[in-house]
C-alpha cells in the first residue's frame, strides 16, 4: 500500500496503481473490515492519502515514470458518504508553478514527483519527491475542487527522498519519512515553524535502523 491514515477507529489504507479502492482496516489485527470502490475515477498513480475533519484526500500525482504527467490532481472524498457506501468525490486538479518543461525525463529522474501531502484548516501543502537534488519543495494549493497551480514555497535539503508526510495540528507538528539514495530510510520532525513554514523551525532527522529499505 502507498499511503495511511487513522479515522473512525480504523486504518485506511490504498494501493498505487490501478486498484480504485480503499481499504478499512482493524487496527488489532491487521484484518481488512470493507473495501470501498471509488467508482468513476482512474488510479493512475495514488501516492498518499490524508484527511481533515470533513473528507478524506487521496493524491494521484506520482510522476517517477516521465516527469511529465498533465493531469496531476487530488481527489476528496466526503467521510459521511464513505460510511454507507455511496462515496462523493471532488477533484482539485494542479499543476506546478515552477515546471515549464513537460520533455519526458525518463524513469526516476525528475524533480517533479510527489508521494507526500498534509492538509490544513485552509489549505493542501504538497512535499515533493525530488529523484535528481534529494530535496524536497513545499507547494500550497487550494483544498476545494477545481483546477488551480500549486504554488513553490520553499525547498530544503533532507539529503534523500520524501515519501509520506503527516500534520499533527495541535500540536505544531509534522513527520516526513522517507530514504537515501542508498535506501537508507528516515524521519524528519519539523516543529516550533512561523505560520505554514515548515522549514522555518527547528528540524530533527532520525535514521530508521533499517538499511536498505524503503519507507
Amino acid at each position: 500500500t502507498s499511503g495511511l491514515i487513522n479515522w473512525n477507529d480504523q486504518i485506511w489504507t490504498h494501493n498505487d496503481n490501478i486498484d480504485i479502492n480503499i481499504y478499512s482496516l482493524d487496527t488489532a489485527n491487521g484484518n481488512i473490515s470493507q473495501t470501498y470502490q471509488l467508482t468513476g475515477v482512474i488510479n493512475n498513480d495514488w501516492e498518499e492519502i490524508s484527511q481533515d475533519s470533513s473528507y478524506i484526500y487521496i493524491g494521484d500525482f506520482g510522476n517517477n515514470s516521465n516527469g511529465n504527467r498533465t493531469n496531476l490532481k487530488i481527489l476528496r472524498i466526503d467521510k459521511n458518504s464513505i460510511l454507507i457506501n455511496s462515496p462523493v468525490i471532488d477533484t482539485i486538479n494542479f499543476t506546478y508553478s515552477d515546471q515549464t518543461d513537460f520533455t519526458a525525463t525518463g524513469s526516476n529522474n525528475t524533480d517533479f514527483d510527489c508521494e507526500a501531502f498534509i492538509v490544513s484548516s485552509d489549505s493542501i501543502f504538497l512535499f515533493t519527491k525530488q529523484w535528481i537534488s534529494n530535496k524536497t519543495s513545499v507547494y500550497s494549493l487550494s483544498k476545494t475542487p477545481g483546477t488551480f497551480t500549486a504554488n513553490l514555497k520553499t525547498t530544503f535539503d533532507v539529503q534523500g527522498l520524501i515519501t509520506g508526510a503527516v500534520y499533527l495540528e495541535s500540536q505544531r507538528l509534522v513527520v516526513l519519512c522517507g530514504y537515501s539514495s542508498l535506501l537508507q530510510p528516515f524521519l524528519y520532525l519539523l516543529y516550533d515553524f512561523n505560520g505554514y513554514d515548515f522549514f522555518s523551525g527547528n528540524k530533527r532527522k532520525i535514521n530508521i535502523s533499517l538499511s536498505f529499505h524503503q519507507v
